[in-house]
């Protein structure tokens, strides 16, 4: 079980890793912690910015309620830190920014990938294990613990096992379990998995069996990356228009990587081995 949630927390850190850096904020105010700004919207799925009188613009965690305009977007809002800060804003004096536009947090969807990851990645590990040991051992009560710690030497490799003077191995009998080696293809699953959830992310996918794409392969890839981008990049970009019309900023936001192929020489498409700048 600790190795299982070890797997679980390892796969759903580095994809969330990959979430909350996704996009690049320009011209943001000192005060704004871009970081914690990208944080809120992959937990809670919206922030708060707004003007503090003191310390200037923040963009903070908030709860939102009471009365929806025509829009049904939340007219009050409390905008709240774990210091105890709190301010109270409504729609004159702040701008929600939501994570996408069902205004919903990226989490969920993180915490699918990383346990459909984790249960590959461990059936995996069990597999391997029944390569090693494909025998199940029948033995009476009194035998257990005794065959246990035979086991767990079996298990750590050791070369030579002495058993207990005092156990009959003639009451042990084992059972072939006939355990066929799917690792290659659990491994295989198990990237799809990952490219699916990098393209969630909006990062480009790489094909597991070759380097060179046909035109309409990376064609259909990037059809669906750059959707994918927008799904979050266009909630983003609506609340920085707001943001600077209410406060006189000059904020922009936009995707950090680029996707893009090169052609080589025979004229086929094909993934640069590093991305090159699409700005250039």
């Amino acid at each position: 079980m600790n190795l299982n949630e070890k797997t679980y927390i390892d796969y759903y850190n580095r994809l969330k890793e990959f979430a909350i850096n996704m996009f690049e904020w320009s011209n943001v105010p000192d005060t704004i912690d871009v970081r914690f700004l990208e944080l809120t919207l992959f937990e809670q799925g919206f922030a708060l910015y707004f003007n503090d009188e003191v310390i200037g613009n923040l963009c903070l965690q908030c709860q939102i309620g009471g009365k929806l305009n025509v829009y049904r977007i939340p007219m009050y809002r409390r905008a709240y830190a774990v210091n105890g800060y709190q301010k109270e804003c409504d729609e004159t004096n702040s701008v929600i920014i939501y994570n996408n536009y069902l205004r919903t947090p990226t989490q969920l969807t993180i915490d699918l990938f990383a346990r459909r990851l984790a249960e590959i990645e461990r059936t995996i590990d069990v597999n391997v294990k029944a390569q090693k040991t494909p025998v199940a051992i029948l033995a009476s009560q009194d035998d257990v613990l005794s065959l246990k710690n035979l086991y767990a030497q079996y298990n750590g490799n050791e070369p030579v096992i002495l058993p207990d003077k005092n156990l009959d191995l003639g009451r042990i009998t084992s059972i072939n379990t006939q355990a066929p080696f799917v690792g290659l293809e659990m491994n295989q699953l198990k990237y799809d998995i990952w490219n699916e959830a990098l393209a969630f992310c909006g990062i480009a996918q790489m094909n597991s069996k070759r380097e060179r794409l046909v035109a309409s392969e990376i064609n259909t890839n990037i059809q669906s990356i750059e959707a994918q981008r927008a799904v979050m990049l266009n909630a983003r970009q609506d609340a920085a228009e707001k943001i600077n019309r209410m406060f006189g900023t000059n904020i922009e936001v936009k995707f950090k990587d680029q996707l893009l192929y090169t052609q080589n020489d025979e004229g086929e498409n094909e993934w640069p081995s590093t991305p090159p700048n699409l700005e250039n």
